[in-house]
């Protein structure tokens, strides 16, 4: 597997050495200052390519070209952003970048009520709280009929909550929900995510549905033309929120997505940390069955709670079966090899990591993206990867 890092450009204060001396060779990045929908200019890619090359690493993975919420939606001029995203994938495979994530939520990206969540250690976590979320919708949005979203029991902790918060408090959760992360088109007020959850949820899930499929039927031959690979990340919580339709968060999901476009351009990120916050997906069956259309995968754990709730804990200790996960791609990148596949070793990365040791209290990095926290999670990774390596080497020779 390549072992990759998520880098947020020259502004970044994870600098491109930093990552190096990590020990990663490839970098995962995007062209942040290019506005959602506009067509990504050949020269911007080339130079962010060059930047990254004089650093002696590899542009591996786009994360992501964003999809503006018109193509969503399809209103608007919905049609001609399609275009610009048909020359966008034209020109990163003019410029030699060949593998896309992308996702297709709507109205707000991953999603988390907490960003500074302590640990028993005093690291600090993402952490996602249903009770805190369900007071935000139902009591602050005041979202029309989002009491309904929610089981009595967690409504009434909500209230606890709610009561307890501090306006102060209060500020910071929505923020934390709605203030926007790198790859979305930006911030909401109360008003604005209002109507936009509404426009998303009059669409349902098999609106939805029929837009990302009608998306991938124009844009997957036009990748596949410029040897372009497409990889859709998983929603982030991958169940409904603000009674937002959910379309990528279940195997059955992934399974018709596949079958809507059945061409090789048209493939998974794997994120661990997004698929595995449900317990009744099985993400080592998951890399099994649709292994050959993994292109990118997100390595991240999590620790559910029966409510929804969830944390992300360290790498290798959570609910997701890491070592059987990384064990099922080693075997998928094996079958490729033996069959003759075409295919660059599948690109994964430490996906988040806590805020730990000296990157406590420092500013500008972006939630979960701290430096000793992924550093850590790489290398607890790396020594995964490289155990079952060894032991299918020794296998072999025996």
């Amino acid at each position: 597997m390549k072992e990759t890092w998520r880098w947020f450009g020259p502004k970044d204060p994870i600098s491109l050495q930093h990552i190096k001396q990590a020990g990663a060779t490839g970098i995962v990045t995007s062209l942040h200052h290019i506005k959602t929908g506009e067509v990504w200019p050949i020269a911007d890619i080339l130079e962010r390519k060059k930047m990254i090359e004089d650093n002696g690493l590899e542009w591996a993975v786009i994360e992501s070209i964003p999809l503006h919420n018109d193509i969503k939606t399809r209103t608007g001029n919905y049609q001609q952003l399609i275009e610009n995203y048909k020359q966008s994938i034209r020109n990163v495979g003019t410029a030699g970048v060949y593998d896309v994530c992308y996702n297709f939520m709507p109205v707000v990206d991953w999603t988390r009520t907490n960003l500074t969540y302590t640990l028993p250690n005093n690291a600090q976590a993402l952490r996602f709280e249903m009770s805190d979320f369900a007071a935000y919708d139902v009591y602050i949005l005041k979202r029309p009929g989002a009491e309904t979203s929610y089981k009595p029991e967690v409504l009434a902790k909500a209230k606890t909550r709610l009561d307890a918060m501090s306006n102060e408090e209060k500020t910071l959760l929505e923020k934390n929900i709605i203030a926007g992360l790198p790859g979305g088109e930006g911030s909401y007020d109360r008003d604005g995510i209002r109507a936009a959850i509404d426009q998303f949820i009059k669409m349902g899930d098999a609106g939805m549905r029929a837009n990302l499929f009608a998306f991938l039927r124009e844009i997957i031959p036009i990748a596949e033309e410029a040897g372009v690979r497409m990889a859709i990340h998983p929603d982030d919580p991958p169940f409904s929120l603000f009674g937002l339709p959910r379309v990528v968060s279940t195997a059955d999901d992934a399974r018709a997505l596949l079958n809507a476009a059945p061409r090789p351009a048209n493939g998974l990120t794997l994120c661990a940390g997004s698929y595995g916050a449900r317990c009744d997906n099985d993400l080592v069956a998951m890399a099994r069955e649709f292994g050959e259309r993994i292109y990118f995968v997100h390595l991240r754990n999590i620790k559910r709670e029966d409510d929804g709730s969830f944390f992300e804990s360290d790498h290798l200790d959570g609910d997701n079966d890491m070592v059987g996960l990384i064990d099922a791609l080693l075997d998928e990148e094996q079958r490729r090899q033996q069959a003759g596949v075409k295919l660059p070793a599948i690109s994964m990365r430490p996906d988040h990591g806590h805020l730990m040791g000296d990157d406590l209290g420092k500013t500008g990095m972006n939630p979960g993206y701290s430096y000793t926290g992924r550093m850590k999670g790489l290398a607890e990774l790396r020594g995964v990867i490289h155990a079952l390596t060894t032991l299918r080497e020794r296998s072999l020779r025996v």
